[in-house]
């Protein structure tokens, strides 16, 4: 089953297994998953709802990349810390692929099953650009905002 979570920038879908938080999304999934993972939904809600309030840097609700698309490229991706931005080459890179995969990175992005939690909002062109985004680019640039805001403050 599919939770919606409303937030300050729209409503959020979210699902878990007994092993983390599976979909962070901004549109319903096709197939919506079994009720499991209540305790997993119910932190990410409350880390969602605090990192909007720029009161969290951090999540640390567990995600369950089981089955993701490359997988290494988003296990790489959440080590682009709050406030900071990387690019599809440098990011491929910091994953052992050579710069010419950026193309394979965004595709890992565009499928990124976690959005924010696991954050492809921090993923610019290389010449700084907002590129695409499933919440939308104006979504992409609230979220860098948000952080950038709150990076400036220390």
């Amino acid at each position: 089953m599919t939770v919606v979570h409303e937030t300050r920038i729209g409503p959020l879908y979210l699902e878990a297994s007994t092993d983390g938080l599976t979909l962070v999304g901004f549109a319903a999934p096709a197939e919506p998953g079994p009720v499991v993972g209540t305790a997993h939904l119910d932190l990410a809600r409350r880390e969602l709802d605090a990192y909007l309030d720029v009161e969290l840097r951090e999540f640390t609700v567990p995600v369950d990349l089981t089955g993701a698309h490359d997988r290494r490229i988003l296990d790489g991706l959440r080590h682009v810390p709050w406030g900071s931005t990387t690019t599809y080459g440098a990011l491929a890179t910091r994953v052992g692929l050579p710069l010419s995969d950026s193309r394979r990175v965004g595709g890992a992005m565009a499928r990124n099953p976690v959005a924010i939690v696991v954050p492809c909002h921090r993923v610019v062109g290389a010449d700084g650009s907002l590129t695409g985004y499933a919440g939308g680019l104006g979504t992409k640039r609230a979220l860098l905002d948000l952080e950038a805001a709150d990076a400036m403050l220390f």
